[in-house]
């Protein structure tokens, strides 16, 4: 007898297709979350969830159901899962790391180019018909090449940025709470303490995870401190900036740009000021939206959910330490 799961969203066929075949799956088919009293009735009967970064993953739902043995999410992230709630109840939480690295870094990138070179206004002119001469100071950027970058996280994709930099000559500065002396040499990037970074960087990239220290990292007082022709690239979570000092900062000229693929909240109010600034590039968490890494992601959440349900340990469990605790039966 197959376990009974539900799948809060329709996953590329890589996973969704395992999870059919081994399980006895309910699968949530509109483009939007489940609603949170939906949500919580769907996982009543289930042995098994496989989520996304839009489910609220707490105490509330762990205990709706003591049946619930996993908890896969398809994303890196789990800002939405109450981790430690969960390792207490004996329940496995899987993620989907390093899939995703090189494709984020790749569009993390991206931004920071078009940014810098208003690929998107300049897209927007043609396509209003303004488009009437070449003009010597027709939409001017910033140059990339020999330029310095500041990354603020210097984990997997923090790294796989610094890896593009160097093709482009620039200059790398890090900050993390973890300083890797191990890497500096080889890759060819500087330590820098916060304030630093942000004083001498052109191009600011952020890859650190979500968390009380940095909620709001970029508030006035980090804006104030970058140079007023810095752009800021945030491919990582929305709340790390605030959008209302975020505004001010693009508004008034204390930065120059900022491009973000993720925002607070998310999606975007459609009032957002930020809406209205041709100096701020915002798109829709595509970070890792390229067909061949979406597909892996739905793969690795699916091998999750399976191991899980069986009783198993979980390919890539966010909360390993919950084996030594003891697992939910």
């Amino acid at each position: 007898m197959k376990h009974k799961v539900f799948v809060s969203r329709i996953i590329p066929d890589e996973g969704l297709n395992l999870v059919l075949d081994a399980c006895d799956a309910e699968v949530w088919q509109d483009e939007l979350p489940p609603p949170r009293e939906i949500l919580l009735e769907k996982i009543r009967d289930k042995v098994g969830l496989l989520s996304l970064l839009t489910d609220k993953i707490d105490a509330e739902l762990m205990d709706l159901n003591p049946q619930l043995r996993v908890v896969a999410n398809y994303a890196v992230g789990f800002d939405n899962i109450d981790i430690p709630a969960a390792t207490q109840r004996g329940l496995p939480i899987g993620n989907t790391p390093g899939v995703l690295t090189d494709t984020t870094a790749d569009f993390a990138f991206t931004m920071l180019m078009s940014a810098a070179r208003r690929v998107v206004e300049g897209a927007d002119y043609v396509r209003a018909g303004k488009w009437k001469t070449w003009g010597p100071k027709l939409l001017t950027g910033i140059d990339i090449h020999g330029a310095t970058l500041g990354l603020i996280g210097f984990g997997r994709i923090g790294q796989a940025m610094a890896k593009r930099a160097s093709g482009f000559d620039m200059r790398v500065l890090y900050y993390d709470q973890y300083r890797r002396e191990d890497l500096e040499k080889s890759m060819g990037v500087v330590y820098a303490d916060m304030d630093t970074l942000l004083h001498e960087s052109d191009f600011v990239s952020i890859h650190t995870d979500l968390n009380e220290s940095t909620r709001h990292m970029f508030n006035n007082d980090a804006f104030a401190k970058m140079k007023s022709s810095a752009v800021l690239i945030n491919s990582a979570r929305g709340p790390i900036i605030d959008p209302a000092a975020l505004y001010d900062a693009l508004s008034s000229g204390k930065i120059r740009a900022a491009a973000l693929d993720v925002t607070e909240p998310e999606p975007i109010h459609m009032d957002s000021p930020l809406l209205t600034l041709p100096n701020c590039l915002v798109v829709p968490h595509i970070a890792s939206a390229s067909i061949a890494t979406r597909g892996k992601m739905a793969e690795m959440a699916a091998k999750n959910l399976i191991a899980g349900v069986n009783g198993e340990r979980l390919p890539t469990p966010v909360n390993p330490e919950v084996y030594e605790k003891g697992i939910r039966k």
